[in-house]
């Protein structure tokens, strides 16, 4: 950046002051229409249509920043009109908040984003675009595999429970067993001692430790808090689901309890469930009522399938912290054999997408991007290399990352290639080589092994 303000010409390497004067001059136009407070104003209504009512629900700055990037980008550059624009933006901010997009390494996702976006013509184009990145996210597994298993978490700052306290407020639900409606709860300008919405334990924290429940991380489950009015929590303390739920539950009508039990992703008779059978049941309604949120916020606008990155896209923006080339799957390109440590080399990289936030591996390409197909691996046929890669998930990592990836097969450049698709895992993934069970992570634009304390420090972390 310093260096293109200074006017130095990239070839030469000479300064030049009118070149210099240029930037400087594009410098300040752009200032003007970022710090503009009408265009930052009306971006901030995009973020309301969403829901996060106040700055105590917004967990990434980064992601507020990036999104209103991408808003100047559509009214200036592509002269998008501004209520087309927020409206695509508060479907993307939706996103980008749940999913944490722009949590780790966000410069780098940020880029590769950027990168699917640069070239597009029009305007329509352009909202199309954002849209598919959406749709592209937030897939069929994402909704059904990927959001519970977030939400199994006790973080007070999850992404994941603020999106669902926004789909709340979308989807005019009430607090539990309450007349009000949650959005009237929540508002910023009213401050006092104690907030009017209470996040209560529906399995009180009394009643966990009385039967051997005592960890706060087990406690303070996301899937274990509903939102109630104060009092309510105040009067229910202690007692045991069994004590309190029902009358309050025998006082609504059959419509009222079917909405209390959707909004709040009660099932029915919950209160005499074991608890851990609870959460998981609550987690997958959890999520449910997400994604009828969001669809409900993206109602007045086209909604484009979910479709995988094509490979041009891919080859387009190169290998880095969520796409790695592979030539092969199993064959060394020197002996023109068999080779287990190119097999490795594979799982490596898909422990290391599970293990981070996901990824994409392409089999068939070199890491240069050329595309040289599949033939070199030698198999009969499409579905004996589905099933050898399966297996080897299933005997080298496990079979409960099975759901995590999603292998498919594309053409391009008239070959065909092996797209894997990596969602992040439920727990730690380690790859048996030999005797020995590894664990990498993803970084950048490599794949590293973590070892002893690192593993343990890593898994705490990133699996909660």
């Amino acid at each position: 950046m310093y260096s293109v303000l200074r006017g130095r010409d990239a070839d030469t390497g000479e300064v030049d002051p009118k070149k210099r004067e240029a930037q400087f001059q594009i410098l300040r136009s752009a200032q003007a229409y970022t710090l503009n407070y009408s265009n930052w104003h009306h971006f901030l209504g995009a973020l309301t249509l969403g829901r996060y009512r106040h700055e105590g629900m917004i967990t990434s700055e980064t992601a507020v920043i990036y999104s209103y990037v991408l808003y100047l980008i559509g009214i200036i550059d592509h002269g998008i009109e501004k209520p087309r624009m927020r409206q695509a933006i508060a479907e993307y901010f939706f996103m980008a908040s749940l999913t944490g997009r722009y949590t780790n390494s966000p410069e780098t996702a940020f880029e590769f984003d950027l990168a699917q976006l640069r070239g597009i013509k029009s305007g329509d184009a352009y909202l199309e675009k954002l849209r598919q990145i959406c749709a592209t996210t937030l897939t069929s597994d994402y909704w059904e595999i990927t959001l519970p298993n977030r939400l199994a978490t006790s973080a007070s700052r999850s992404p994941s429970r603020f999106a669902y306290q926004a789909s709340l407020i979308l989807l005019g639900a009430r607090a539990l067993y309450s007349p009000l409606k949650i959005a009237d709860m929540i508002d910023p300008a009213v401050k006092g001692s104690k907030t009017a919405v209470e996040q209560h334990h529906l399995f009180p924290r009394g009643y966990l430790t009385s039967i051997g429940i005592n960890e706060l991380r087990d406690i303070n489950q996301i899937a274990n808090f509903a939102v109630v009015e104060w009092p309510d929590n105040i009067k229910i303390r202690d007692q045991a689901p069994k004590d309190y739920a029902p009358s309050l539950d025998a006082k609504m009508s059959s419509s009222e309890r079917e909405d209390m039990q959707r909004w709040h992703a009660l099932p029915p008779v919950w209160w005499e469930l074991p608890y851990e059978q609870f959460l998981k049941e609550r987690r997958v309604k959890m999520a449910s009522m997400v994604r009828e949120a969001y669809q409900k916020l993206c109602g007045s606008a086209p909604a484009p399938q979910p479709t995988i990155f094509s490979i041009a896209e891919l080859l387009a923006a190169g290998e880095s912290s969520v796409v790695e080339f592979k030539s092969t799957l199993r064959t060394n390109l020197h002996t023109s054999q068999p080779d287990d440590k190119i097999q490795l080399s594979a799982l490596k990289t898909i422990a290391g997408f599970l293990n981070a936030h996901g990824g994409m591996l392409m089999i068939g390409v070199d890491d240069d991007g050329k595309v040289l197909g599949l033939a070199a691996d030698g198999f009969p046929n499409e579905d004996k290399m589905g099933l050898h890669l399966v297996n080897l998930i299933r005997d080298r990592i496990g079979d409960i990352f099975l759901p995590y990836v999603h292998p498919h097969f594309e053409d391009e450049d008239d070959q065909r290639v092996l797209v894997i698709r990596c969602e992040k895992g439920p727990k730690p993934a380690f790859v048996k080589d030999g005797a020995v069970q590894r664990f990498y992570v993803r970084g950048a634009n490599a794949t590293v092994e973590l070892s002893g304390s690192s593993v343990m420090d890593y898994g705490k972390a990133h699996f909660k």
